[in-house]
């Protein structure tokens, strides 16, 4: 599918951003947005970005002779595009892998474990043995358990390693 703009929606886009880029700078300057924080500076930021954007895009149609803008036929808009969408994914991907991140600690458990004498005496053999501390022996047995279709909870063989 291909989207043109003609000349005079280009004119047009290009005055409403000069005005919009005008009204959010005079605002910042007359302390009108300031119980709003930092977003009229993005806003004006905006704006002035989108009145660049539709400048140029008037030059180019003016320069190809073209009474219709082509996104398509616009390589540097082309190519923010791509860099705008690779940037987006990145930061999309970043978030799924906090979220991915922020589930496992969710999922994590930490316990205190008090053990009994005898109990405790054969965990700590079993980590001497294997040259390991007690708690990392436990979390062996605990990644290794297994809850049966009735409830009961086993662990099979285990030789602790590294």
């Amino acid at each position: 599918m291909l989207t043109t703009w003609r000349g005079i929606g280009v004119a047009e886009r290009i005055a409403e951003a000069a005005a919009r880029e005008r009204e959010t700078e005079r605002a910042l300057v007359d302390g009108a947005f300031a119980e709003y924080g930092s977003e009229p500076e993005r806003l004006a930021a905006v704006w002035a970005a989108k009145h660049r954007k539709w400048r140029r895009v008037s030059l180019l149609m003016d320069a190809s002779g073209r009474d219709a803008y082509e996104p398509e036929r616009d390589v540097q808009g082309c190519e923010w595009a791509r860099e705008r969408d690779e940037r987006r994914q990145g930061v999309l991907s970043g978030h799924a892998a906090q979220l991915v991140r922020r589930q496992d600690e969710q999922d994590e458990l930490r316990a205190e474990l008090w053990l009994s004498a005898g109990s405790g005496r054969l965990i700590r053999a079993a980590a001497a043995w294997a040259g390991l501390r007690p708690v990392e022996v436990l979390a062996q047995l605990a990644e290794r358990v297994v809850v049966g279709g009735d409830g009961t909870v086993s662990v099979p063989p285990l030789s602790p390693s590294r």
